[in-house]
C-alpha cells in the first residue's frame, strides 16, 4: 500500500461538509472548550453520541478527567464563536456567554442545540481519540441554519 499524501487527504475529505460544534466542560471550576467538526450519533438505545479529537488537544486533556462534556451545535451566525474555540487561547470563554447543564458543563448562548454527556468510552483512532458519550440531557436552543465547514472554510446551506 502506498503512502497517502496528507495535503491531498485533507483536500479530498474536505469535500464532505461537516457541521460545527463546540465540546465544552469544566475543569477546576474553569470552563474549557474546543471546536469539533466530527460529531455524530452512535446509538439511540442507549443514547450515545461521539466525536473525534486530536490526541495533542490540551482542551480535551482538561475535559476528559471530569467525566462529562456538553456538545454545542453552532448556528450559521456563530462563526466567530467557532474561531474562538478553534484557537489555542487560554480563556476561550472570556467573551462567550454560557450557562450550566445538569452535569455542570457549559451550554453556549444561542446555540441551535446542545447534548449533555458523560464520557462512556474513549477509543484509539490513530492520531485522534474517538470519544463516545452517554447522553444525560439535551435540548434545542432555537431553530435556524447550522454552521457548516466545507473545503477548508465556512459555508451555508443556501
Amino acid at each position: 500500500m502506498s503512502a497517502i499524501d496528507q495535503a491531498h487527504y485533507r483536500q479530498v475529505l474536505g469535500h464532505f461538509p461537516t457541521g460545527v460544534t463546540v465540546v465544552a466542560g469544566v475543569n477546576d471550576g474553569k470552563p474549557v472548550g474546543l471546536a469539533i467538526g466530527s460529531f455524530f450519533s452512535v446509538s439511540i438505545d442507549p443514547p450515545l453520541v461521539g466525536f473525534c479529537v486530536g490526541k495533542s488537544s490540551n482542551s480535551w486533556k482538561a475535559i476528559e478527567p471530569t467525566g462529562s462534556f456538553c456538545v454545542n451545535v453552532l448556528g450559521a451566525d456563530q462563526e466567530e464563536v467557532c474561531r474562538v474555540f478553534a484557537s489555542k487561547g487560554d480563556d476561550k470563554f472570556a467573551t462567550i456567554g454560557w450557562s450550566e447543564t445538569e452535569s455542570g458543563s457549559p451550554v453556549i448562548n444561542d446555540v441551535l442545540a446542545w447534548v449533555d454527556c458523560d464520557v462512556d468510552e474513549v477509543h484509539d483512532g490513530g492520531d485522534h481519540h474517538i470519544v463516545v458519550g452517554r447522553v444525560r440531557g439535551m435540548d434545542v436552543g432555537h431553530e435556524g441554519e447550522p454552521l457548516v465547514f466545507f473545503r477548508g472554510g465556512y459555508a451555508n446551506l443556501a
